[in-house]
């Protein structure tokens, strides 16, 4: 909800507050209609606030007072930390950006972008039928690539432009 609508407010569980698994679905709504670059914002800001939390851990939600500074996100008093949903949206925006997603036995990578805090990553061992593969990503001058590193079983890589 922006902090213009009349029922806005920061500190209300759902007129306000930040959910990071909502998060990662708007994530994937913006890679899916090609902003790309959109999308891993968001991935860095919810690994931005993640490092203000203990354990770096995302909690259900946290308040949604916009931002001041170097200051973290404000705690919402009784969110549930640590919470599945909130953990799981953090492999949802990783996938997202990277393009990475599998169909019966082929792994599609499309697209992939790192956020600005990784410049190298290695994803090992995604299942994709009865195979499984590592890829690592890289980037150079702002631009990411995919290699694979190893591939085995029954299991196909395919890389899209789209």
């Amino acid at each position: 909800m922006s902090k213009n609508e009349v029922a806005y407010n920061p500190m209300s569980y759902h007129n306000g507050s930040v959910w990071p698994h909502d998060n990662a679905i708007i994530a994937v709504g913006l890679r899916a209609a090609g902003k790309d670059r959109l999308a891993g914002q968001v991935l860095n800001s919810l690994y931005r606030a993640a490092l203000a939390f203990p354990h770096h851990r995302l909690p259900e939600l946290f308040c949604g007072f916009s931002r001041r500074g170097e200051g973290g996100p404000v705690h919402y008093p009784v969110a549930c930390n640590p919470q599945a949903w909130a953990v799981g949206a953090l492999f949802q925006l990783f996938a997202s950006v990277l393009g990475v997603s599998c169909r019966g036995r082929e792994v599609y990578v499309s697209r992939p972008v790192l956020p600005p805090f990784v410049d190298e990553l290695i994803i090992e061992n995604i299942a994709a039928g009865d195979g499984r593969v590592d890829l690592e990503f890289t980037r150079k001058r702002e631009k990411t690539y995919c290699s694979v590193l190893k591939i085995s079983g029954d299991v196909k890589v395919i890389f899209s432009a789209d």
